[in-house]
């Protein structure tokens, strides 16, 4: 299959190198900047699961290259408009697109641009980031990509693309109840960020903290009311499973939010906390911690400086 990866950030570009790293055919779709490193220095990923240096190929917005059999997309929630119009001329009639966003509210664009047909569900679990030289750094042992058909259905193409994710060293598991997957992860990564981001600190000396602790609860008993509210196909225990797995966390675990913030960059507010508010607000539920995490966001915001 033709594999063209949105970006070679820390997500796209891991799961993709190990794609590549496989033999899959994949291709990058990047900006001229990053295109320049890579033509340089390679696609270097340093792994818990071993380290890869590879020449990947890589494509710029508007370059012929014909269509392709799936598009991963793993940009942040606020730059997808920009990435849909970057790769809309290699899309096709039987192009599979697999999102890995965060948050769930993306998923209405991109059926709106591209079909129901064409867009499949997808999440990722990973702790990786690029470093100022480009290079990927992915540091603890999850480095999970799960994915299926919205429908759940085992359809011809869905095995096709399971065949060709299959035998990487990163894990690729193909789900038949995607859409409630993706909805748990979405309570597990919104307590994680919003939790680490409002404390600027790792899970681990907030897990110490008797009062952390309870902050995560109250977070994740908010979310999930809110969810069930709004009829998502959650875990009936989910608070439970997510807690147990939030405690179970590495001590110096960072979220991607944290990260971003730490880097004084853009971070995905709206997406993960202002969502739930507004759902929150419709429906009379109260939100305390929720809103006090997407007000800290926010300040954090209005003080970034333009990008440029």
């Amino acid at each position: 299959m033709r594999i063209l990866v949105v970006g070679a950030g820390a997500i796209g570009g891991y799961f993709g190198g190990r794609l590549m790293e496989k033999g899959e055919d994949v291709t990058f779709l990047v900006r001229e900047k990053r295109k320049q490193q890579l033509d340089q220095d390679g696609l270097v990923i340093e792994s818990v699961y071993g380290d890869l240096k590879l020449k990947p190929k890589t494509l710029l917005s508007g370059e012929n290259a014909g269509s392709f059999d799936v598009i991963l997309v793993s940009t942040k929630s606020y730059q997808l408009n920009g990435a849909m119009e970057s790769f809309r001329s290699y899309v096709s009639e039987n192009t599979m697109i697999l999102p890995l966003l965060n948050g769930y509210a993306y998923l209405d664009k991109l059926l709106s641009e591209f079909g129901e047909e064409r867009v499949l569900g997808g999440l990722c679990f990973i702790e990786a980031t690029l470093d100022s030289s480009g290079k990927i750094l992915q540091t603890s042992p999850a480095h999970d990509l799960v994915f299926g058909e919205r429908s759940g259905e085992k359809t011809e193409r869905i095995l096709k693309l399971q065949d060709s994710f299959s035998g990487t060293k990163a894990s690729f598991t193909l789900s038949e109840n995607i859409e409630q997957e993706m909805w748990n992860k979405y309570l597990f990564i919104t307590t994680v960020a919003g939790i680490t981001s409002l404390f600027r600190s790792p899970i681990g000396p907030i897990l110490e903290q008797e009062h952390g602790l309870k902050t995560i609860q109250k977070l994740l008993n908010e979310t999930a009311a809110i969810m069930k509210e709004i009829k998502a196909p959650i875990d009936i225990n989910i608070e439970e499973t997510q807690l147990k797995r939030i405690i179970g966390l590495s001590y110096g675990m960072k979220s991607s939010l944290q990260r971003d913030m730490e880097k004084q960059q853009p971070t995905e507010a709206d997406h993960f906390f202002g969502y739930f508010l507004q759902h929150a607000a419709e429906k009379g539920i109260e939100a305390p911690v929720l809103s006090a995490i997407y007000a800290n966001l926010t300040v954090y915001g209005a003080g970034l400086l333009p990008l440029k």
